[in-house]
């Protein structure tokens, strides 16, 4: 492993000036389909991670540099830019029949315009996209009649935490069905289970983190300073969003080849793609319920430090699902892991764009991946959306998944050969 941090930190030095990247111009294409099609979080990261994974196995084809996905994909010639653009292409066309009649010209002018029609590479990219869509045929994505799931009403029990229409009818849980999709790297969703909620609800752990969500998290009169404020609402933005964007940030900044931006971005949704799995697999086995619903049932939880406020609200929304354990932070345990172990070094500076309305410091820079991590922990808790050890947790979960994509798959062509 010491030889590739060495091989790719010196890409952070000595990588020119931002350029056009085949990886990042059908990244964009990609969450412009994705958008189009209204796919839902955290079940469209499935889309990128196949994309992705596509471009990867297209390109290596050809280069040769790094192991493929599909290790049963022959060896490929021509441009990998072509490869690249076709593995693309044909996935989101498969994913996205509808929009054909959009992907279809896209491609047609991206290869045009770079003399690339007809290019042996386009053969690759039709191998490489096709063996990632028979690899992920029948993998529980979508299924057609999916469970509506409720909840409990027990103490502790999550239940749902929004209604619509009048009178108001509950909003099940969302994407349930994401906890059993097959994983891309992990041996089986449960892999890295959470265990069990850390305390038990009459226990001072609970309490502490109890009141520190209460106080903290509260639509009104809220604890919160300004600057607080500002990072909840900085992370509330989407999440893969919020990070695909610092992908294509960091790709611009630090690498110069399309095969390591490839591999950037395949092993990165690879993880993120599993990180969810492994969170909604510990939010429907735990069944946690959210702080709003805590707070407003404080009185009844048999502890005598945490006291009920049945007006309580957060600072946005909740969303409809359990809070044990938080998606995002396995998302940003995830992003920030495989990004540090790519480089080698969790030291990089870079800066991600928030577009939540009411940021007021819409670009943050860091100095490391996990500051921006720890951030993230906390911006759920000010959010009033997550107790803290959710989060913690969460981002535990998120950085074995990454850890274990990261030493399993994508490694270089002959790293062990010595």
């Amino acid at each position: 492993m010491k030889r590739v941090s060495i091989i790719v930190v010196s890409c952070l030095v000595w990588a020119g000036p931002a350029r056009a990247d085949v990886v990042v111009d059908w990244n964009v294409l990609t969450a412009q389909a994705i958008a189009t099609a209204a796919r839902p979080s955290p079940a469209n990261v499935f889309d990128y991670a196949m994309v992705h994974l596509a471009m990867h196995d297209a390109i290596q084809s050809i280069e040769g540099r790094f192991q493929r996905y599909c290790a049963a994909l022959p060896n490929g010639s021509g441009s990998p830019i072509a490869a690249a653009a076709t593995a693309a292409h044909d996935v989101l066309v498969s994913l996205f029949p509808g929009q054909t009649g959009t992907l279809d010209p896209a491609y047609d002018t991206y290869l045009a315009d770079r003399g690339l029609t007809g290019n042996p590479g386009v053969l690759a990219g039709e191998r490489a996209a096709a063996c990632i869509i028979n690899l992920r045929r029948d993998d529980g994505r979508y299924p057609s009649n999916p469970e509506t799931f409720y909840g409990g009403t027990g103490l502790g029990e999550w239940r749902p935490t929004s209604f619509v229409g009048t009178p108001p009818v509950p909003v099940p849980m969302v994407t349930p069905w994401v906890a059993t999709v097959t994983p891309f790297a992990l041996k089986d969703p449960a892999q890295f289970r959470a265990s069990p909620p850390p305390p038990h609800l009459t226990s001072g752990k609970y309490a502490k983190d109890y009141n520190e969500v209460k106080a903290m998290g509260s639509l009104v009169n809220s604890a919160r300073s300004p600057e607080q404020t500002d990072v909840a609402y900085f992370f509330s933005d989407n999440s893969i969003l919020l990070w695909t964007r610092v992908l294509r940030t960091v790709t611009a900044t630090y690498l110069s080849n399309i095969g390591d931006s490839a591999r950037l971005f395949a092993l990165t949704y690879m993880a993120v793609a599993d990180a969810y799995i492994t969170s909604w697999d510990s939010k429907r086995h735990w069944n946690f319920w959210r702080p709003i619903t805590a707070i407003h049932e404080g009185d009844n939880d048999g502890n005598a430090h945490t006291a009920g406020d049945p007006a309580w609200q957060s600072l946005i929304t909740t969303p409809s699902y359990p809070d044990y354990t938080s998606g995002a932070n396995n998302n940003s345990g995830a992003v920030t892991t495989m990004l540090a172990n790519f480089f080698g070094t969790d030291e990089v500076t870079f800066s991600m764009t928030s577009n939540t309305p009411q940021v007021v410091q819409k670009t943050r820079t860091y100095g490391r991946f996990s500051d921006a991590a720890d951030d993230v922990v906390d911006a759920r808790v000010y959010l009033g959306i997550h107790f803290r050890f959710a989060d913690t947790v969460a981002r535990r979960q998120g950085s074995h998944v990454a850890n274990w994509a990261f030493s399993h798959f994508l490694q270089p062509v002959g790293q062990d050969e010595d």
